[in-house]
């Protein structure tokens, strides 16, 4: 006989948080956000291998996850998994972009030899969208290093163009340069001394190794959470299925990307297990892989003991999923999260091994970011809310009147990602599992972000919690009925902003 849960499944919306006592140091300025994204032996002192410093991911989809939003993400302190749903050449090109975007010290992508023209200069800046190029005796990034020149070394309309790079270039005796091994504060502390706007770094054949730029440092002091790998690159991640990753995963990693996950509307299946044996095989226990959905204990403890790095959490409960619909499949998303992470709690203190969750889809409103993080998720992903950001891949239109931006599901017809939703037939979407739809445009990700973490750390406060981990350990939650729910909200007045609700 099947089986029959006996308490129905609930979603956020369907509870609140009761304060708990806030002592003078409970205070937004002490909250740290910082949270694992992959599994480590916490019982034997391990720190894991990747954190964030925000919970917060963007969604394996194309209408959200590009090389963009991975970009302004991870200068918040979050990670983006670029979309799999496209060729495995442009994925790993999109990753790329985020390793060799300017971020600390980088490696030159411009670069040109003495002996070249100013018509070259015009058209690498055109090619790269960089106006600082390193001029090297061989034109590569690590070749001796002769000068620099910049865009605004000559007017290209005022001078030959085939006039030779050497004659207005800064050449390498009037350059302030930085020995490699420098510190990062160091670096800019001799940009800001001597008023320039670039550091080369050179090795001690003054081979050039990477050059610092003032504006990133500029861009450090408004990001102080930005999250950074060992070379001062952006964290990013990618999502993978389980048709093509023994060709997808090598390219990603060449790409430099930092995470994997497989992305699947149903975790738990003997699909997932063999991509995760084949993957840490092939490629090693370095190489972190994320995996699921799933929403109930057995599903956890499979993809756990399957080698997973961290587990997705959800079937269903997108706003712009409609599996529920379609297969009657799924559970609200704060039942499940919450029996998975009582089953991450179990499998932790059988094995010393803690396996991050996160906790994907479901969240409507901020607050329902917390209480994912109070029911036990140590982190959330998110797509309808990035989707909503300038830094989104979509286009911006206008809708009766209103900014809006467009959404769409990799369940859709017009994503047809049929490989998220493989029961290892044969290949096609066989039904759609996901709608074409509007969010409406809510402006810059740092404005959005800001306020967002800004609710989440004064909810831990009114909690009397600094931490995630203090979070679930204090948090008190409450089940709330329809009248409570009707009551929270503004009633019985006319509101003059209505904008402040939305």
């Amino acid at each position: 006989m099947a089986f029959f849960y006996e308490e129905p499944s609930h979603t956020f919306g369907e509870y609140l948080l009761i304060p708990g006592y806030t002592s003078a140091d409970c205070i937004p300025e002490h909250v740290t956000l910082k949270t694992p994204v992959v599994s480590y032996n916490k019982k034997a002192g391990e720190e894991p291998a990747l954190s964030m410093n925000i919970p917060m991911v963007s969604a394996v989809m194309q209408s959200v996850s590009d090389d963009k939003l991975a970009i302004a993400l991870a200068k918040e302190g979050g990670i983006s998994f670029i979309y799999g749903s496209q060729t495995i050449e442009d994925q790993a090109a999109m990753v790329a972009r985020v390793k060799s975007y300017k971020a600390g010290f980088v490696t030159s992508d411009s670069n040109i030899r003495p002996d070249q023209t100013l018509e070259e200069v015009v058209e690498l800046i055109k090619k790269t969208g960089h106006s600082t190029i390193a001029v090297t005796d061989d034109g590569s990034a690590r070749g001796k290093l002769e000068g620099i020149i910049t865009e605004r070394d000559f007017r290209i309309d005022h001078v030959p163009a085939n006039s030779k790079v050497s004659d207005y270039m800064t050449p390498f005796k009037d350059l302030i340069t930085g020995k490699d091994g420098i510190s990062l504060s160091d670096a800019n502390d001799l940009i800001w001394t001597h008023k320039v706007n670039q550091l080369p770094v050179i090795d001690s054949n003054n081979h050039l190794v990477s050059l610092v730029f003032r504006k990133d440092f500029d861009s450090h002091e408004t990001h102080p959470l930005e999250l950074l790998d060992s070379n001062h690159r952006y964290i990013v991640g990618a999502g993978i299925n389980t048709r093509d990753y023994m060709k997808r995963v090598p390219a990603l990693l060449d790409a430099g990307v930092d995470i994997l996950c497989l992305d699947s509307s149903e975790g738990y299946s003997e699909w997932q297990a063999r991509a995760l044996k084949d993957i840490h095989e092939k490629f090693g226990k370095n190489v972190k892989v994320g995996a699921g959905n799933v929403v109930d204990r057995e599903g956890f403890m499979f993809l756990a003991e399957s080698g997973a790095d961290f587990v997705k959490i959800g079937i269903g409960g997108g706003s712009i999923c409609i599996t529920r619909e379609q297969k009657g499949i799924g559970r609200g998303q704060a039942t499940a999260t919450i029996e998975v992470a009582k089953a991450r709690d179990e499998y932790y203190a059988k094995t010393g091994i803690y396996v991050p969750i996160c906790s994907d889809g479901g969240i409507v409103h901020d607050y329902h970011i917390t209480l994912a993080l109070a029911m036990g998720a140590d982190f959330v992903m998110l797509g309808r809310y990035f989707a909503r950001f300038d830094e989104s891949p979509t286009n911006k239109l206008i809708i009766n009147g209103n900014y809006v931006k467009e959404y769409w599901g990799e369940g859709s017809n017009r994503a047809r990602n049929w490989q998220r939703y493989d029961l290892g037939g044969k290949s096609g979407l066989s039904f759609e599992e996901g709608v074409d739809s509007y969010v409406p445009y809510a402006g810059r990700l740092h404005d959005n972000v800001a306020m967002t973490v800004s609710k989440v750390v004064h909810t831990m406060c009114n909690c009397g919690a600094l931490s995630i981990p203090e979070l679930q350990q204090k948090a008190k939650l409450t089940l709330v009925s329809q009248v409570t729910i009707d009551e929270g909200s503004a009633h019985d007045v006319t509101v003059k902003n209505t904008s402040i609700h939305s």
